[in-house]
């Protein structure tokens, strides 16, 4: 039996495949020990006897390390360099978040002066000695730690991804009992800022996601635990709890590994369909773009920090079902960033929320049914939901029904906007991709949203309120890999270069038959960073032999840029994908049956419209807007001008008619 878990802010999601069977459960989430939800929901599922048994495979998706770092709640840590560098994680880029602000305020540094350790160590660029690690650097780095009783260290010295030697030395001086985390084995890439930044943050949240993954592991012992990656690639919680910053994405990726499965499964003669998605959950909404495999970037930014390694490239804002709409101080209306979280939550839940959230304007408005959320296991409480929009009503001078249609038009708003970030500002046509929405908000804003963007076709997954558990599923064991060798393309073999890739081919496929992975089931796919001398960013090119190389850089400029130049090419980075085949999964194939309305309701702006369970419409199921679907985890509002046909496995396929 397989079983995908998502935590997430509000909802933890369970996705059981036992056979050809596909069961689905929900509850809400314990964010001050997140692992209690999991073991709770195994219990409600009936499957703590399986899973005491071994026979329970788990891939969960996990926030510890998200959320501990937007947070600032990870470990006290020491940050090791080499002599005078010891400010860079500090000084950073010298880039500001608001480029005309003469006077922004001051950030936080990373790390306190006094928790930096120098050492005399140097190597130069070419990866020569320019002074030796001495007893001195030694015995000072010990003589810091046991007076700081760091609970970590970040380990980062100039060229380490030439000879990691001194780093290993320097690691191999800490305490047992401190968790240590090496930049050439972090990310070993040029570039000292964003490799620091990287092993700190490794080490900052290392001992946390250690000690949560290592709780979680001994709950549901023996049954093996996956844990799933930024780059949308599993790994075992074994190794997951030395990359912590490799899960920093955890969740959301998984919602992509499903979306690829999806788009699979719907394209005509082998080509994937695109997609735009958007994750509509409880705090937040994540928007990517899926053309063939994952868009993956070494870009990435967790709130103030840049995150190097390779994580699904994905725009994320704060407006979720939970995302609580107020007044701002010039009497506009305002919707997020600010969350109601799981505790209080929005008003309709019942637990003592009494801000208006997107989640109470949707039930005010009759699209979400008392009668029909969570499969009737959890009540709305609408009257809740009322107060507080009168409340708000009052303070905008606005009626309720416009204050509650405020709040939708002002969250599709913020939801469009992140969408063309990801497609229009970087030459893409939207009306070119089917729109995909996933999480449990989702389906009430889908129409709305792609009509905003010119878009004719929509998406609505099987069990899309839970389609990040449903990815951890489908996803692939992984391993990202890379390396810097920065030397002009024009001066490289390609005798070299299959070294190098081989080298790190090697070691991925060691981690992942460590895993118990067959040797022979694993593939490998290749590639180089290049860019024209000067440049500053890279783009990342399939490696299909050196001779291929700069003309394909070229041409992948030009498609990118509108231009290419006659000057050199420079590598920068080689880079192995290592994969396995994930878990063969079919999912079931819905019967033929007429199509039964529950109820007819008389609806704010859409007038009638009838409400359907998801579950007992069949296959070839057609049926126009307006229209309200309801199944257990998610609620879908096919908007009038729309036409929803269900397809063999359940999908909603959504049509704009003409």
């Amino acid at each position: 039996m397989l079983l995908g878990v998502d935590t997430g802010g509000t909802f933890t999601d369970f996705v059981l495949l036992d056979g050809a069977a596909l069961r689905v459960h929900k509850r809400l989430s314990t964010p001050d020990a997140p692992e209690r939800a999991i073991i709770e929901g195994i219990a409600a599922m009936g499957l703590t006897a399986a899973a005491r048994a071994g026979e329970l495979t788990i891939v969960h998706g996990s926030t510890v390390a998200t959320n501990a770092a937007l947070e600032r709640k990870g470990v006290h840590t020491l940050y090791v360099t080499n002599s005078g560098l010891a400010d860079v994680l500090s000084i950073g880029r010298q880039t500001r978040d608001q480029l005309y602000n003469l006077t922004p305020a001051p950030r936080d540094n990373p790390v306190a002066r006094q928790d930096c350790v120098e050492v005399n160590a140097r190597l130069a660029a070419d990866g020569s000695r320019v002074s030796e690690l001495g007893e001195t650097d030694i015995e000072q780095l010990q003589r810091v730690i046991a007076e700081r009783k760091p609970a970590a260290v970040a380990i980062n010295l100039l060229y380490s991804f030439i000879n990691d030697d001194d780093e290993k030395a320097l690691a191999a001086a800490c305490p047992a009992d401190v968790f240590v985390s090496c930049s050439s084995k972090v990310l070993p890439e040029y570039g000292e800022y964003e490799r620091g930044m990287a092993t700190w943050l490794n080490a900052y949240l290392g001992p946390k996601v250690q000690g949560y993954l290592n709780r979680l592991a001994a709950g549901v012992a023996p049954s093996p635990l996956g844990v799933m990656q930024s780059s949308g690639g599993t790994i075992d919680a074994a190794q997951a709890a030395e990359r912590a910053v490799n899960l920093l994405l955890s969740g959301p990726a998984g919602g992509l590994a499903a979306a690829k499965f999806f788009a699979e499964k719907l394209g005509a003669a082998g080509a994937p369909e695109k997609l735009l998605t958007f994750d509509m959950g409880g705090t937040s909404t994540d928007v990517a773009m899926i053309d063939g495999e994952l868009k993956l970037t070494n870009q990435g930014k967790l709130g103030p920090y840049p995150v190097a390694v390779p994580m699904v490239d994905m725009h994320t804002i704060g407006a979720g079902g939970g995302s609580i709409a107020q007044m701002d101080a010039g009497g506009l209306l305002q919707v997020g960033p600010e969350s109601a979280g799981a505790t209080p939550g929005p008003a309709c839940y019942g637990q003592g929320g009494t801000r208006v959230t997107v989640t109470d304007a949707n039930a005010y408005l009759g699209r979400l049914h008392p009668d029909y959320f969570l499969g009737g296991a959890m009540s709305l409480d609408t009257a809740s939901a009322a107060d507080a929009i009168e409340t708000l009503a009052a303070q905008l001078g606005l009626s309720t029904m416009d204050t509650a249609l405020g709040v939708i038009r002002l969250a599709n708003e913020h939801m469009a906007a992140a969408l063309r970030v990801i497609s229009v500002q970087r030459g893409y046509n939207p009306a070119d991709f089917r729109l995909c929405c996933f999480g449990g908000a989702g389906g009430l804003h889908v129409c709305a949203l792609a009509e905003a963007l010119g878009m004719t076709r929509a998406l609505v997954p099987v069990h899309g309120g839970v389609l990040s558990a449903l990815g951890m599923l489908v996803a692939n064991p992984e391993r990202q890999l890379s390396r810097s060798l920065q030397t002009p393309l024009a001066a490289c073999s390609e005798a070299q270069l299959q070294h190098e890739l081989a080298a790190l081919a090697h070691s991925g496929e060691q981690q992942l038959i460590a895993e118990a992975v067959a040797q022979e089931s694993i593939s490998t796919h290749s590639s180089l960073d290049l860019r024209y001398q000067g440049q500053s960013f890279c783009l990342n090119i399939p490696y299909t032999g050196l001779a291929n190389a700069a003309e394909a850089f070229h041409q992948a400029h030009a498609t990118r840029y509108g231009h290419r130049l006659d000057i050199p090419v420079e590598l920068v980075n080689v880079r192995v994908k290592c994969e396995a085949p994930s878990h063969s999964i079919q999912l079931p194939q819905l019967p033929s049956q007429p199509a039964r309305a529950l109820e007819t309701l008389h609806l704010p702006e859409l007038g009638e419209t009838p409400v359907y369970q998801r579950d007992q419409l069949g296959a070839g199921t057609k049926l126009q807007g307006p229209v309200l679907i309801c199944e257990t985890v998610s609620t879908t509002l096919v908007a009038a001008g729309w036409q929803m046909e269900v397809d063999a496995t359940g999908n909603l396929l959504l049509q704009k008619l003409q």
